[in-house]
């Protein structure tokens, strides 16, 4: 494996959701490897988006990933590369050589839990069903109700029975993921200030904790009084 993994961000998306499993999982090496790295990422404090093997640059692995708030910097990235690097070493799950990238979700970013879905109700969505619903398996249009169970989407076209919105189960969801549109990039560009801002916030919350914790006399140390400095003596003396 290349002991450099890249790490790529993408948009943020300012949202707190609890942990919850992924309804959208992957099959055969993807699994297994999702299954090696997951519990890792999870100790880390992050949750995993999304594993996935490509022919780019020969082999490559990237694992998606996320805070719990939607977030990811380039120090997560690496923070979770050297997390799961020695596991993966230590499994050895691909039997070639491959190089690791790690991501944030982006923008257009998978919905792989049922909090991925209610967060982003109003923005254009597609969806590929595992199982057929009368006959189809592709949808695409706006995110208008989601549940633990379902999600709706209210179609670009009319359906054979004139209606527009369809309920789909989201444990028939194989894939989904948004669609850029103009509407997504503007929220997405004001989550990532928001999340900018919260961070810098911390930060400075951070220094004045510490500046504080500095304050005031050094444990053990001895303060002269008033009465021993008008005497001419020392503390204790």
């Amino acid at each position: 494996m290349d002991p450099s993994p890249a790490c790529r961000t993408q948009g943020n998306e300012d949202f707190v959701q609890d942990s919850e499993p992924r309804l959208v999982r992957e099959a055969g090496l993807e699994a297994r490897i999702a299954a090696i790295v997951e519990p890792v990422i999870e100790d880390l404090g992050f949750r995993l988006v999304r594993v996935k093997l490509s022919g780019v640059d020969g082999l490559t692995l990237q694992v998606m990933a996320e805070r719990p708030d939607g977030t990811m910097t380039i120090d997560d990235c690496e923070t979770v590369s050297r997390g799961i690097t020695p596991v993966l070493d230590v499994e050895d799950p691909i039997d070639r050589e491959y190089n690791l990238e790690l991501s944030s979700p982006g923008v257009d970013r998978p919905l792989v839990r049922a909090g991925d879905f209610s967060r982003w109700l109003g923005h254009l969505a597609k969806i590929e069903l595992s199982v057929p619903l009368d006959g189809r398996k592709r949808f695409r249009g706006v995110l208008i109700a989601a549940d633990a169970d379902t999600v709706t989407l209210r179609l670009e076209e009319e359906l054979p029975n004139g209606q527009r919105d369809v309920e789909l189960a989201l444990a028939d969801v194989g894939d989904a993921r948004l669609v850029l549109t103009d509407l997504l990039i503007e929220a997405a560009l004001k989550a990532e200030k928001a999340a900018r801002q919260a961070e810098k916030a911390a930060r400075q919350a951070e220094r004045a904790a510490r500046r504080g914790r500095g304050k005031g006399p050094r444990a053990g140390a001895a303060t002269a009084t008033d009465a021993d400095r008008g005497s001419g003596r020392g503390p204790g003396e």
